[in-house]
């Protein structure tokens, strides 16, 4: 049993999918469908990918580990289907809503994708003035929601069958507001009952915990919100430009970023009998602190949080014990001092601390355990290179640990169900 076409790829090549309410009959001669009100019907049959490489490890022992070095390719697949190098523009047409009139943007998903809509509301935010709400689909279907023709609800989704968020966008439909999803399989029930579809382009992805799939997630929203922001004329044509250019040396500096591995070997060894770990970033490293923390609960089963490190006054800092492994995300942006102040706080109280920033020079701080340096970009795509060494850390304390790395226990690929 599968949830997604490429688990039927050994068999065929052809794939159709029904609708609510629709029978299929199949028999040796012939394959017969019918609707909901037992009216005979047609069915669009889609042909798979030819690509006999999707579910080969290739050199790698497990397929996460392909997938996390595959980023620095699906990044630039991405941009080169987005990015227009000749005129300079993003190329996203054929909008379901003129973007200057939209209300609000709601920003819909669920584990990994929900932390890819919280980092794209600080963008939104930043390059918009647009109103920004973020909603977890298991709880927004479940609300008494004022919807609003003016409004555009964006559903985040890797394999675009998550129970949750189908559920969510059927209920914006059944209401007759916008909508738009962000998936990774474009014929999946999400896109296919979407206003407005924008692939990811980051290739199938077999591994249970997503890696190449978020950052495909993190940079079509973030193309979106560079797209609105120019239709809306709320960036300027030099800085609109500039971001282009800037997003276009995103693949290189991922290649550059993955040359951490070495070091997280070594750091992963800290991690391996760790009661907890605690992940803290301000600003847009917050919601990659929640992303790290899943990522390690998921594949290496330790209890693992990410908080705002701002919020450790307001209670976390409870949990700060001798030896804890706590992970800071500071990079040298406007939160940087006052995340640093933070760090300072729990190695007093003996955390044992991973710094990750994209420069540690003039840092001092005798009891640091482990410094590790991303390369320097602009600040807005700074947790895309954040994001990796975490990815890299929970794969490795999991391995140590001996853990299934593609198929965590309890866990899914597509969550059907709820």
């Amino acid at each position: 049993m599968g949830s997604d076409s490429y688990a039927l790829k050994s068999m065929t090549n052809k794939i159709t999918y029904l609708d609510d309410g629709d029978v299929c009959i199949l028999t040796k001669e012939k394959i017969e469908f019918y609707n909901s009100k037992n009216k005979k019907i047609n069915k669009e049959i889609l042909i798979l990918s030819n690509d006999e490489n999707i579910a080969d490890k290739g050199d790698y022992k497990d397929f996460m580990s392909k997938e996390i070095n595959e980023q620095k390719i699906t990044t630039k697949i991405c941009i080169k289907e987005y990015i227009d190098l000749l005129r300079q523009d993003i190329n996203i047409y054929n909008f379901p809503i003129k973007p200057d009139e939209i209300n609000k943007i709601i920003l819909i998903g669920c584990g990994t994708a929900y932390h890819s809509c919280a980092t794209a509301k600080y963008w939104f935010e930043e390059f918009t003035d647009l109103q920004i709400e973020i909603d977890m689909a298991s709880e927004f279907r479940y609300r008494r929601i004022n919807f609003n023709k003016k409004n555009l609800y964006i559903f985040v989704s890797q394999s675009g069958e998550t129970a949750d968020t189908f559920a969510a966008l059927d209920l914006c439909k059944k209401n007759n507001v916008k909508t738009c999803s962000i998936i990774n399989v474009v014929e999946s029930t999400i896109a296919r009952n979407s206003d407005f579809v924008l692939p990811i382009h980051a290739g199938p992805e077999i591994g249970v915990a997503s890696t190449k799939a978020f950052l495909g997630q993190l940079l079509v929203l973030y193309i979106l919100v560079l797209k609105i922001s120019k239709l809306r004329k709320e960036i300027s044509k030099e800085n609109y430009i500039k971001k282009i250019k800037d997003l276009i040396e995103l693949p290189n500096l991922i290649t550059e970023t993955l040359k951490c591995e070495d070091k997280i070997k070594i750091i992963a060894k800290d991690f391996v009998k760790a009661k907890g770990v605690m992940f803290l970033g301000r600003g847009l490293s917050f919601p990659i602190s929640l992303e790290g923390a899943l990522k390690l609960k998921e594949l290496s089963y330790l209890h693992a949080e990410g908080y705002p490190a701002g919020e450790m006054k307001h209670g976390p800092l409870a949990l700060i014990e001798e030896g804890l492994p706590v992970v800071i995300l500071a990079p040298r942006d406007k939160y940087f001092e006052k995340t640093i102040s933070n760090m300072q706080e729990v190695i007093a109280r003996g955390a044992k601390v991973l710094l990750i920033t994209n420069e540690s020079k003039n840092i001092i701080s005798e009891n640091l355990r482990f410094t590790l340096e991303i390369p320097k970009a602009d600040n807005f795509l700074t947790p895309f290179l954040l994001t990796i060494p975490l990815q890299l850390l929970a794969y490795h304390v999991a391995s140590l640990k001996n853990c299934d790395i593609d198929k965590p226990r309890n866990l899914a690929k597509s969550v059907t169900v709820e």
